[in-house]
């Protein structure tokens, strides 16, 4: 997870950008959501589907998600961007001898 003092709308846009993929908004209120799903979604084997999710914090006034770094500037983040990252591959079985 990580934060940003870039607006929502740029995130969004960086992403559509490096992923080549428009993604979706999954939900306008109360906190905006929008998704970019990476890869398959194997229920089996994952709890949450590889993808970019990011979220507007500063909605309706909100002053941001909390820094988790007491002290740390900024204090809050505007954007929450979330990274699920496709699981490892698995090597390959050598052949049988």
């Amino acid at each position: 997870m990580y934060g940003s003092t870039a607006p929502f709308a740029d995130i969004v846009t960086y992403y559509r950008t490096q992923l080549d993929e428009r993604g979706n908004l999954v939900f306008k209120e109360p906190v905006p959501t929008h998704m970019f799903e990476v890869g398959r979604f194997r229920e089996e084997t994952m709890a949450f589907p590889p993808g970019v999710t990011v979220k507007d914090w500063s909605l309706g006034g909100s002053l941001g998600y909390p820094n988790p770094r007491p002290g740390a500037q900024p204090a809050r983040f505007p954007t929450i961007i979330m990274i699920v990252p496709p699981p490892p591959v698995a090597p390959a079985a050598a052949p049988a001898r």
